[in-house]
């Protein structure tokens, strides 16, 4: 009955969530640059009656009910930053920000959040243990918000957590998980090849960086195909190849930039240090020098099995059991596999795709924009695992 009156309740405040996650839509804030989010955020949960405490890790927020009886704690994650990225979409709340919009759906996360607060608020005596919200900024620029935020002490006394994310992969009503591995480790490299530049017509008098590097680009692709064991995965792209100004010059340097994603901490291990073996090996063959620099992001987020099944279950809750999809993982990257070092928890997907509305474009895209119906399925998944958790391990 409890688990009734709670979707309900959020059946009540969808339309609130509707206009917190346009208010957010509207005025959205790069990764470590947040202030009106965070502020907005606090006052919204204080304004409830929730322990709330700002600067957590940086321009974290984290909000607490206290159940009325004793057990565990659950958490809920919600980042909130935006991308450096122009909107493109004709809408009433479009961003007001030239140049940056919440292009993946992080403005939905924290009003499915808010929504699921103020629901749990009117049951709070009722709960079995307590309900932590961590609000976290960005997510996504590394060494992002999660890591800091825990440092800062923000899973103090959390038993388990969890967290969702909008996927226009798949349409409204699905909701989309993964039991073990579902995101990748997601690192990037900088090659500096250091050759001699020259006339363009004299390339005999030069130690060319830019034939050097056309090389390296084609060598770096055996490591995958030929150093990884093909029963793992990993992926080695360059994003950036960038030398010289004018047509008949070559120049003294070329520069490489790209990122590698793995599972496997062995193959990450091994991606890196293939990835300057080469790098030496083609310059010292060409007689050029080169400058290598590999910083490591976000480790894989890997799902804890017993968390991911009480997810499955609770999802049985709010739609079809054909609309609980097991995905394999994808070599995106989120600094949520920090959490999971951490405490046990799941990671998953909410579909929130509308090809009839035009909500088809991906995250990170000009035109990204979801079916707002998919607060009120992500809201009640939360609500539905809250009860299953707390109810299954009381004190």
């Amino acid at each position: 009955m409890l688990l009734k009156d709670l979707f309900e309740r959020l059946e009540e405040l969808y339309p609130e969530m509707v206009r917190v996650r346009r208010e957010l839509h509207m005025n959205p804030e790069l990764s470590f640059q947040e202030k009106h989010t965070p502020e907005f955020i606090a006052a919204y949960q204080r304004e409830l009656g929730l322990e709330v405490q700002t600067g957590v890790g940086g321009n974290g927020v984290v909000a607490k009910i206290e159940g009325g009886k004793p057990g565990k704690t659950i958490a809920f994650r919600a980042d909130f930053d935006a991308l450096p990225i122009n909107e493109e979409n004709d809408v009433p709340y479009r961003s007001k920000v030239p140049g940056v919009m919440h292009a993946c759906g992080h403005d939905a996360h924290t009003a499915i959040v808010l929504g699921l607060s103020k629901a749990l608020m009117d049951v709070k005596d009722q709960l079995e243990g307590n309900v932590v919200f961590i609000h976290q900024h960005a997510e996504e620029l590394n060494p992002g918000g999660a890591k800091a935020m825990i440092e800062d002490g923000c899973l103090e006394g959390v038993d388990c957590i969890y967290a969702l994310h909008m996927e226009n992969y798949f349409p409204i009503g699905k909701i989309i998980y993964s039991n073990d591995y579902i995101l990748a480790a997601s690192d990037e490299f900088e090659i500096e090849v250091i050759g001699r530049g020259g006339h363009g017509a004299f390339p005999h008098d030069t130690v060319d960086p830019i034939v050097i590097t056309s090389q390296l680009v084609c060598n770096l692709q055996q490591i995958v195909s030929r150093r990884v064991d093909p029963m793992h995965s990993a992926v080695l792209s360059v994003g950036s190849f960038h030398a010289g100004k004018a047509h008949n010059v070559i120049p003294d340097k070329a520069v490489l930039k790209g990122t590698i994603r793995t599972f496997d901490s062995e193959v990450r291990d091994l991606m890196e240090r293939e990835l300057e073996r080469i790098t030496s090996h083609t310059c010292q063959a060409a007689g050029a020098k080169y400058e290598f620099h590999y910083e490591r992001g976000y480790p894989a987020t890997r799902n804890h099995l017993e968390e991911t099944q009480l997810l499955v279950e609770s999802a049985k809750e709010v739609v079809p059991v054909e609309d609980i999809v097991s995905i394999p993982p994808n070599m995106g990257g989120e600094d949520f596999s920090y959490f999971l070092e951490k405490v046990p928890g799941s990671y998953f997907f909410i579909g929130s795709a509308n090809e009839e509305k035009g909500f088809v474009y991906p995250y990170h895209h000009p035109k990204f924009d979801i079916d707002e119906q998919a607060l009120l399925i992500g809201a009640k998944t939360y609500a539905a695992v809250a009860m299953r958790y707390l109810m299954k391990n009381p004190r």
